[in-house]
C-alpha cells in the first residue's frame, strides 16, 4: 500500500470517525436509559430511580461533550481532505448535514442545560420533557447522518450532471434511499445495546464493591431485561440489512464472505485468510450449504462472487472479512450473556454470581468494538467507491501534500489519546467516588426519602 495523499486521508478519517462514533452511540444509549429512569421516577416515586437518573445524567454529560468536540473536527476534515467529494456531492450531503445541525444539535443544545442543572428549578414533568427532547435530538442526529451516509451507499434521487456535480431530483428518494431504513434501525438498536451493557458493567462494579446494593441491583436488572429483548432484535435487523446489501451492494457481501466465484449452495466460511492477489482463500474452514441458507434463506441460493467485477473494482477483502466476524462474534457473546443473565435471574443468582458480574464488566466496552467493526465493514466494503458506483474514493480526495496529511494524523492521534484518557479518568473517578459515598445521587433529605416505597420486586429479582 502506497502512503499517498488519498491513502493518508483515508487513514486519518478512519481514525477520527472511529473515535467519534463511540460518543454519539454512547449518548443515544444512555439518553434513552435516562428517559426510562425519569419516567419510572415520575410513575412510581421510587427514590432508587431518581438516584440512577442523577448518576447517569452526570456520566451522559461526559460523553455528550466528547461527541460535540470530535464531531466538529469531522466537518472541517471533510472540507479540507475531501474537497472533491464536497464539491461533487454538496447539493446532497450539504443540506442533510445542515438539517442535522438545525434539528438535532439545536434541540440537544437547547435542552441539555435543563437536563443537567434544571431538575430542582423547572419541576419533575418539565425535566422529564427536557430529557425526552435531548433523547430525540440524539436520534435525529443519527437520522440525518445515516441518511447522508446511506445515500453514499445506495444513491438515488440525485443525478450526476454534466458539470460533474450531483443535483437532487427527489429529496424523499435521497433521504429514504434503499439502505437507509435498515441501517438506521440497526444503528439505533446497536446504540441502545451499547448503553445497556455500559449500565450493566457499571452496576456490576458497584455489586463487586458491595456498595449501594439497591441502586446497583435495580440498574443491573433493568439493563439485563432490556438486553434480553434488544440483542435478538439486533440479530434480526442485521439479517434484514444483509438481505438489502445482497440486493444493492453484492460486492460488499461477497467481500464479507470472501466469496470469489459466483455459485449456488455455497458454504459458510467460518475462517480463512483471503488472498487478494490470487483471489482465493487460504486455510478455509467451511460449513456446507450454510452460507446460502443464511444469506439467501435458501439451501440453493446463489451468491455473486468478487470475480464478477474487475480487480480494481473489488474491496480489500481481508479487512471486510475479519471486521465482520469480529462484529458477529461480539454479538454472539452479548447474546450469550443476555441468556445467562435470564437464567441466573430465574435461579435468583443474578446479583450474586461473581464470575457473571466480572464478565459484565469486561464485556461493557465490547459493543463499541462491534460498532466500529460494523462501520469498517460498511465503509471498506463500499470501496473503491465513495458514492457507490458513481464516484471513486481516489477522485474525492483533496490535492494536498502527503506529508502534511501524515503530520496532522499524528497530531490527531496524540490529542485524541489525551481526550480519551481524560474521559476515562473522570468516568472511573465518578464511579469510584459514588460507590464510596453514602448517597449516589444527591438525594432529598432522609425524611422525604422515608416516605417513598422500596423498589418493585420485578426490578430487583
Amino acid at each position: 500500500m502506497t502512503l499517498d495523499t488519498a491513502t493518508l486521508s483515508r487513514l486519518q478519517f478512519v481514525f477520527t470517525i472511529a473515535y467519534h462514533i463511540m460518543w454519539p452511540v454512547y449518548s443515544i444509549g444512555i439518553a434513552g436509559f435516562i428517559v426510562l429512569l425519569n419516567g419510572l421516577w415520575l410513575r412510581t416515586g421510587k427514590t432508587v430511580y431518581l438516584e440512577l437518573m442523577r448518576f447517569w445524567i452526570r456520566l451522559f454529560a461526559l460523553g455528550f461533550v466528547m461527541g460535540v468536540v470530535t464531531g466538529v473536527v469531522l466537518s472541517y476534515e471533510i472540507g479540507a481532505n475531501w474537497s472533491g467529494f464536497s464539491r461533487i456531492t454538496c447539493n446532497v450531503t450539504g443540506p442533510l448535514l445542515m438539517y442535522e445541525a438545525l434539528t438535532a444539535f439545536f434541540l440537544e443544545g437547547g435542552f441539555i442545560g435543563i437536563v443537567l442543572f434544571g431538575e430542582a428549578r423547572v419541576g419533575r414533568r418539565l425535566h422529564f420533557f427536557a430529557c425526552c427532547m435531548v433523547t430525540l435530538g440524539t436520534l435525529l442526529s443519527a437520522f440525518w447522518v445515516l441518511a447522508a451516509n446511506s445515500w453514499m451507499q445506495t444513491p438515488q434521487g440525485a443525478t450526476l450532471g454534466k458539470d460533474k456535480v450531483f443535483h437532487v431530483d427527489n429529496w424523499a428518494s435521497v433521504i429514504f434511499n434503499p439502505s437507509f431504513p435498515y441501517r438506521f434501525a440497526h444503528m439505533v438498536c446497536a446504540s441502545y445495546i451499547t448503553g445497556v451493557f455500559v449500565v450493566a458493567g457499571v452496576s456490576a462494579i458497584f455489586l463487586l464493591r458491595k456498595s449501594h446494593r439497591e441502586f446497583a441491583e435495580t440498574g443491573l436488572s433493568l439493563a439485563t431485561w432490556i438486553a434480553l429483548f434488544l440483542v435478538p432484535l439486533q440479530m434480526l435487523l442485521g439479517d434484514q440489512h444483509g438481505q438489502n446489501t445482497r440486493q444493492y451492494q453484492p460486492m460488499k457481501l461477497a467481500a464479507i464472505e470472501a466469496r470469489w466465484d459466483t455459485a449456488s449452495s455455497v458454504p459458510l466460511t467460518l475462517f480463512a485468510w483471503p488472498d487478494q492477489k490470487t483471489a482465493t482463500n487460504l486455510w478455509a474452514i467451511d460449513v456446507p450449504y450454510l452460507g446460502s441458507l443464511i444469506l439467501t434463506h435458501s439451501w440453493k441460493g446463489t451468491i455473486e462472487g468478487l470475480k464478477a467485477v474487475p480487480p480494481q473494482d473489488r474491496p480489500y477483502v481481508p479487512i471486510v472479512f475479519f471486521a465482520f466476524r469480529a462484529m458477529v462474534g461480539i454479538g454472539v457473546l452479548l447474546l450469550s450473556l443476555s441468556l445467562i443473565g435470564a437464567y441466573l435471574r430465574w435461579r435468583d443468582r443474578l446479583f450474586t454470581d461473581r464470575w457473571f458480574l466480572v464478565a459484565l464488566v469486561i464485556a461493557s466496552p465490547l459493543s463499541f468494538i462491534a460498532i466500529i467493526s460494523g462501520w469498517i465493514v460498511t465503509e471498506a466494503g463500499r470501496q473503491p467507491w465513495v458514492v457507490y458506483g458513481a464516484l471513486r474514493t481516489a477522485d474525492a480526495a483533496s490535492p494536498l501534500v502527503a506529508a502534511d496529511v501524515g503530520v496532522t494524523t499524528i497530531l490527531f492521534i496524540i490529542v485524541y489519546t489525551f481526550l480519551l484518557t481524560g474521559f476515562l479518568w473522570f468516568f472511573l473517578r465518578t464511579i469510584i467516588q459514588s460507590s464510596e459515598s453514602t448517597a449516589v445521587g444527591d438525594l432529598p433529605p432522609a425524611s422525604a426519602r422515608g416516605r417513598m416505597q422500596s423498589t418493585p420486586a420485578l426490578f430487583r429479582k
